[in-house]
Parts: C-alpha cells; structure tokens; sequence
C-alpha cells in the first residue's frame, strides 16, 4: 500500500487547465508523430543523403572497327584474287556487324550486364536459350577477351540462364578497352589471366 502512495504522489496533477509535474518525475521530450512526420517528409526535399551505388551505370562506346576491318578485306579480296565468294562472305558479314554495332548496347548498371537493342535500347530476349538478355554479375563463372590489344571476340559463361553454365559469344563491336576496364572491374578475374 505504501508503494502505491508513493507513485501516486509522482503522478501529474492537474493544476490551473495544464499539468505540474512534480519535482521526482522529469518530462519526457516530445515525440513526434511518425505518421505525420512521413507525410510531410515530401517537404525536407534533399534532407535525406542519397546513398551512392556500388557501380555507376557504364554503357561502352561503339566501335566500328571490326566491320571496317571485315568490309576492308573484302575490297581487298576482291581485287588482289577475284575471289568473289570469299569477298562477298567478308563484305557480308562485316555489312552484318556493322548493323548490330549501330543497334546492340551493353549496360553495365549496378547490378548486372544487360544487352540492349535498338535505337530505343528495348529489352532484348535471347534468341538460343529464351529469357531476357541480363546476367547479374554475380552469375558471371568465367570470362574471357579475345585479343586484348585488338579485341575481337568476349566470351563469358553464368549460371543464371541454366544451373550447370551457360556460354556467351559476343563480337567486341564496343571501345574494347572500355569493355575491359568494366568487365574486370564487376566481373570476377578473367580466364586469360
């Protein structure tokens, strides 16, 4: 009974319309109210710091030089041996490359590698194994650059699309020193290495 006295005489007391408090109790600071503060946090507009991400979003520059070298080589087929069909095999598939060099992205974001297409960089749906051409970077089990010091040919395998390893072909139709700086960056340590 005594300690129930005792804590009723720490509770407030109504005094004059507002509380007094006595002297063995101290005020607890005002808590806000979390429902309006959210609401209104539209307002505090650069107040909340921005965390930066792991990885900037990297698009590498086209190249042209592999058509150019491909179309070049068919001029040159042509008029050294008259050999047509060989010409026209290069000048072909140096045409093809170079369309695809003017429609194919590869965006590196935060997260993964995406291959994008066409002018407005839509999605794209790989063609041999079905699903969308994105591939997080922790996927990635290998990769390899086909010559560094004139890239032609990046390879890759993840085990994203299939459980036991998916392989990936890509001509180097990018700036291939950008393409490689990137990819040793995100990716883990090259098979060539």
């Amino acid at each position: 009974m005594q300690s129930c006295m005792a804590l009723s005489s720490l509770q407030p007391r109504l005094v004059h319309g507002g509380f007094s408090l006595p002297t063995a109790v101290t005020p607890r600071p005002r808590q806000r109210n979390v429902q309006t503060t959210a609401l209104f946090s539209f307002l505090k507009l650069g107040s909340k710091t921005a965390t930066k991400p792991k990885y900037e979003t990297v698009i590498p520059e086209t190249s042209y030089a592999i058509p150019a070298v491909l179309l070049g080589g068919a001029g040159l087929t042509q008029v050294t041996t008259s050999n047509t069909a060989l010409a026209a095999g290069l000048g072909l598939l140096g045409a093809f490359l170079a369309v695809q060099a003017s429609r194919v992205k590869f965006v590196f974001d935060e997260d993964a590698l995406e291959v994008l297409t066409g002018k407005d960089e839509e999605e794209s749906e790989n063609a041999f194994v079905g699903g969308r051409n994105r591939w997080s970077y922790d996927s990635i089990i290998n990769w390899e650059f086909w010559f560094p010091s004139f890239p032609i040919l990046v390879y890759f395998k993840e085990d994203q699309t299939r459980p036991e390893g998916q392989i990936h072909f890509f001509p180097v139709l990018f700036n291939g020193k950008q393409l490689f700086e990137v990819m040793s960056e995100r990716f883990n340590k090259p098979e060539s290495d």
